[in-house]
């Protein structure tokens, strides 16, 4: 087994945490000082390209961002698998000792509230050798965690289904903590297509109706762009966008907190440089009344933020923009596009019918005695499921 790649990456404060042998790599905790390594994000981004799914959440441009705002505070060491020598596998962790409003120590994929997926970015092929390896690893390191939580994972995924056959191969205990189905928007169609077989012709009708009184209003213009032309403009425009609406009220805008600004303008940029993002506005006299931001991360595609002005909220200029957006059907590469959003969103299910269903799960780990444990917490939590 080639050692030397691993290896090359113990520098700076991180340097404690040496190379784990498994059964079928190596695998390595790095903290932010390591991941920001030229010659590891080279690594990085090529485990992206031949990862089994697309995860923007954990790719480096949006990753390393997020964890120079939450990393330290929060500790999060992310788990970078090699095998043979290459970088295959890679997953932000967090250990914590608060669990639903009770202290209960457990390992957890990491996500914070603007990452709404928690998919590990594994090469395609090895998946099964890296959830083998993973379980290996905690159950080897388990430390004071009683369990392993893994949020977000999509159900129909290649890393789900081998996740479920490795926790089958060498057997324990694990359960749902939940379920959710948020809007997916496929379709071997074009969007005139696809509108027309998901809306009745009354409701298209009146979305006609809608964009001629708007358009009765001033100039009423689409833009579409990828790339950063005039993108720290487009930014500060949709972050003010955002603020002025209920979010803003609510204290949950981006622009409320330095924070998440901060990040949504590096991530945006980090996106655009990578050739990952396509931006979307509905001008009015030049002013954008809805906006919107694509992650393009073939063969899927994230919605990741979108706002509108409520002072239009008769016109449905959200709506209005999510009919141009229903062209990622027809974009070359692109098999379907995740909402981003919460089950039972009232505007986005409307259009997109289709469904993303994503579980976070509770897997055991360590020995008798902590399964034995874990076991009473899965029959605690799962209690109302036999009855």
């Amino acid at each position: 087994m080639d050692m030397g790649r691993a290896d090359s990456f113990r520098t700076g404060s991180s340097a404690r945490f040496a190379p784990t042998a498994l059964p079928h790599g190596q695998l390595r905790l790095l903290a932010i000082d390591e991941l920001s390594d030229p010659a590891f994000v080279a690594d990085w981004e090529r485990l992206v390209r031949s990862a089994c799914e697309p995860n923007p959440f954990f790719e480096p441009w949006f990753l390393l961002p997020a964890l120079r705002q939450w990393g330290g505070g929060e500790r999060v060491r992310t788990k970078a698998w090699f095998h043979q020598g290459r970088l295959a596998g890679l997953l932000p962790v967090v250990r914590s000792a608060q669990y639903y409003g009770h202290v209960v120590t457990h390992a957890k994929g990491w996500l914070h509230t603007n990452a709404f997926c928690g998919v590990p970015l594994i090469a395609a092929g090895l998946e099964d050798a890296f959830w083998a390896d993973l379980l290996t690893h905690f159950d080897r390191s388990a430390r004071r965690a009683l369990f392993l939580h893994l949020p977000q994972m999509p159900v129909e995924g290649p890393a789900n289904a081998a996740l479920e056959r490795a926790i089958a191969a060498r057997p324990r205990a694990c359960y749902d903590v939940a379920r959710e189905s948020r809007a997916l928007l496929t379709g071997e169609t074009s969007a005139e297509a696809y509108l027309c077989a998901a809306m009745s012709a009354k409701k298209r009708k009146e979305l006609r109706r809608q964009h001629n009184r708007l358009a009765e209003e001033g100039t009423l213009a689409f833009e579409r762009l990828a790339g950063d032309e005039g993108l720290a403009g487009w930014i500060a425009e949709f972050l003010a966008l955002e603020a002025a609406g209920w979010k803003g009220e609510a204290g949950s805008a981006l622009a409320s907190a330095p924070e998440t600004r901060a990040l949504f303008e590096q991530a945006m940029a980090g996106a655009a440089a990578a050739g990952r993002l396509e931006r979307l506005a509905l001008r009015l006299d030049g002013r954008a009344i809805a906006m919107l931001a694509n992650f393009i991360t073939a063969p899927g595609a994230y919605s990741f933020k979108t706002a509108f002005d409520e002072g239009y909220a008769r016109f449905s200029p959200g709506m209005l923009l999510q009919l141009e957006n229903l062209a990622l059907l027809e974009r070359p590469g692109i098999e379907w596009a995740d909402s981003c959003a919460v089950e039972g969103h009232p505007m986005i299910e409307r259009l997109w019918r289709d469904k993303r269903r994503m579980v976070s799960r509770n897997i055991a780990i360590g020995g008798p005695l902590r399964r034995a444990l874990f076991r009473l917490l899965m029959a605690y939590e799962t209690r109302s499921r036999s009855t």
